[in-house]
């Protein structure tokens, strides 16, 4: 469940307030036990003396409380200007978190809505949080400083800001790889290509993960701990993993080349050395065709990224070449008008797009009518039942013209010697 940014503000602030009172009760009875009765008029003024030298450095930060005489007061070891100083900063981290939402809720927001993008509100909606979280931690760090905490105290609120800055930066950089990856697929990616969106879904996943990963390091590093063995363990450890998972990475690769030559798409039909057939999924390891037999081929990505390959969908026409073969026996004034009736056919459909035709040469036993014939279209079942349709077509005219198709024959002359 997704906290919101006022929930974590308040209980941080809770547990702010909680470390305080417990640091000026532990200061207290510490005070308490040391001193004598006797001598206890004189250890006030002498705290009250430090306490005083100190509102030298505070001076900035205490908002002068500390020239009024009835603030310098002692309450549980502390002087009362402190308390006031800590309570206001706290207000003031408040307000300003306030100030933040109005300028870009109420300013930025209204700039951006007149933009014609959305990448711009994208933008607000990423910088409001972090800029309202540092604006947070830099009034507490500031109220902090008024109190002379203990050292373990205030070592642990340290890294505590240091962790809400961390989170929040690294939060922002999430949501801005979203972004990132959002206006790319919108702007260079087809919408239709199912693998573009899985790939896309992937790298965005790993993109946040080795994020996560460095920002973590980063913060160690900033909190004092030592990564530097961390580090080397992870390098001896990636490099038996690469060692151990060379296919595997080369696949990973190969899917990436892929995706951004993108020779294919899912739903295409290509042909890929001995395999012909559509594309059904292209995934990290491998990629899967149905072949026209029916049968689902798995071919490993690396052998798809170094393979020549035929995309058949992608074809703007489909181009025919046929031999139309009639008798030798056909006059030449039938020839001519074989062409012409091919002519006429073919070229009245309205899914030509083009069409060659000629007398072209003598075969063995038949006289050869060249045809190349353009089919604007790449849907197979439409070009299938329109070439049928003009095929049958050619035959009726034929028939209607006395025009004969040969098929193989063999004519054996026998001379009669007397």
């Amino acid at each position: 469940m997704k906290i919101k940014f006022e929930i974590l503000f308040k209980i941080y602030i809770g547990v702010f307030v909680a470390l305080l009172l417990y640091a000026v009760w532990a200061d207290a009875q510490t005070t308490l036990t040391n001193i004598s009765a006797t001598a206890s008029e004189t250890n006030i003024q002498s705290v009250a003396t430090s306490s005083d030298s100190s509102t030298v450095t505070n001076y900035n930060l205490s908002f002068g409380l500390e020239k009024v005489d009835a603030f310098k007061k002692l309450f549980l070891g502390r002087p009362i200007y402190q308390y006031i100083a800590s309570v206001i900063y706290i207000i003031l981290a408040y307000f300003a978190m306030l100030l933040v939402d109005f300028i870009f809720i109420k300013i930025l927001k209204k700039l951006t809505s007149k933009t014609k993008t959305q990448y711009d509100d994208m933008l607000v909606d990423l910088l409001r949080n972090p800029v309202k979280v540092i604006v947070m931690v830099i009034l507490l760090h500031i109220g902090l400083n008024v109190f002379d905490w203990p050292e373990w105290i205030e070592n642990y609120i340290s890294k505590a800001l240091k962790l809400v800055v961390a989170w929040s930066i690294t939060m922002m950089v999430i949501h801005s790889i979203d972004v990132l990856m959002m206006y790319i697929q919108e702007k260079s990616v087809d919408k239709e290509s199912a693998f573009d969106m899985h790939l896309f879904s992937v790298l965005r996943k790993t993109l946040k993960i080795i994020l996560v990963i460095v920002a973590g390091l980063v913060t160690a590093q900033n909190l004092g701990l030592n990564i530097t063995g961390l580090l080397a363990s992870l390098s001896i450890g990636g490099l038996a993993i690469g060692l151990a998972a060379q296919d595997t990475l080369a696949n990973l690769f190969g899917a990436v080349a892929i995706f951004l030559d993108r020779p294919f798409q899912v739903g295409e039909r290509i042909k890929l050395d001995s395999h012909d057939g559509v594309v059904e999924k292209i995934g990290l390891r491998s990629t899967q065709i149905r072949n026209l037999d029916g049968h689902l081929i798995s071919v490993p990505n690396k052998t798809v990224s170094n393979a020549t390959i035929v995309n058949i969908s992608r074809r703007p026409n489909i181009r025919t070449v046929m031999d139309i073969g009639i008798i030798y026996e056909t006059p030449p004034e039938k020839v001519k008008r074989a062409t012409e009736i091919l002519e006429e056919v073919y070229r009245s459909h309205p899914k030509t797009k083009d069409v060659l035709i000629g007398f072209n040469k003598f075969n063995d036993f038949s006289l050869n009518i060249m045809v190349v014939h353009w089919w604007d279209s790449v849907d197979y079942k439409d070009y299938l039942a329109g070439m049928q349709e003009l095929n049958l077509k050619i035959m009726k005219r034929f028939k209607e013209e006395g025009i004969e198709f040969a098929y193989p024959t063999q004519l054996h002359y026998v001379k009669k010697v007397e």
